[in-house]
């Protein structure tokens, strides 16, 4: 587990150097949640929601430190883009466990989604 301030950001949210805005409610409420200040260098984990192959709940994420920007007139995270990664939530993995057991009782696999 990261020493790093865990902040939800919105992976969407990206300026034209591809650094990630620190505007949404998520990051406040995380960033308040945890008695953090941000300020210029800060290193964060950033996370956002997403799912696996599988349809179970992960998150996405990646590393990252804030800077201000000027241009924006608010706090932006560099990151790598390169090295977004996944990792299960507790709920996901609770869902894979029952949906496990569910298909050893039933001796079925899961069905891959077509498309």
């Amino acid at each position: 587990m990261s020493a790093l301030p865990h902040v939800y950001s919105d992976f969407q949210n990206a300026d034209a150097q591809g650094r990630l805005r620190l505007t949404c409610v998520g990051v406040v409420n995380d960033l308040a949640r945890q008695q953090v200040r941000i300020r210029e260098g800060l290193g964060l984990l950033l996370y956002s929601d997403d799912a696996d192959d599988e349809g179970r709940e992960v998150r996405l994420v990646v590393e990252g430190s804030a800077t201000y920007s000027q241009h924006e007139q608010c706090w932006v995270a560099v990151v790598d883009w390169q090295k977004i990664r996944h990792e299960p939530t507790s709920a996901g993995v609770q869902a894979g466990a029952a949906l496990s057991v569910m298909q050893s009782s039933a001796g079925t696999s899961p069905a891959r989604p077509q498309g």
